[in-house]
């Protein structure tokens, strides 16, 4: 008894149509991924790197504060970072450095930091109105120029 040979059967359309839009989803997101790679290399790290090591010290000040660790040991060194930091805010934005704005900004950061230097908090109170003369003046930087 033989049976008839039944012909090959071929793939359906739905099933080729499936496979190209599997495939063609792939490339879309292998280019969309490229892209925006190239997109991120082609901006500098530096101004964003510089504003998260400032808040980075600030909240160190914040931190201390809050736990009561408020000597000179604790504060002076981040003051210290902040105030060198602080020097790099033009390198940071060129485009912010003809500003009159920004410079008035950066330098009352700067006479802010120079004071908590010249004369450093030594107790609690001392160093949370510091911490809020950084933030106030920052918030306003911002506010300005974000």
């Amino acid at each position: 008894m033989n049976q008839p040979a039944t012909p090959p059967r071929r793939a359906s359309a739905a099933y080729r149509y499936l496979v190209v839009g599997v495939l063609g989803l792939l490339v879309g997101l292998i280019a969309t991924v490229m892209v925006a790679r190239a997109i991120q290399a082609r901006q500098d790290p530096f101004p964003d790197a510089l504003m998260n090591v400032m808040a980075r010290q600030v909240q160190l000040l914040r931190d201390a504060q809050a736990q009561s660790r408020c000597s000179l040991a604790d504060s002076v060194p981040r003051l210290q970072t902040l105030r060198s930091l602080s020097n790099d805010l033009d390198l940071a934005f060129p485009g912010l450095k003809d500003s009159q704005g920004f410079q008035q900004h950066a330098g009352t950061l700067r006479a802010s930091l120079n004071q908590g230097l010249a004369a450093p908090p030594v107790d609690c109170a001392g160093m949370a109105a510091l911490v809020e003369k950084l933030d106030t003046g920052c918030q306003a930087c911002h506010q300005d120029f974000r």
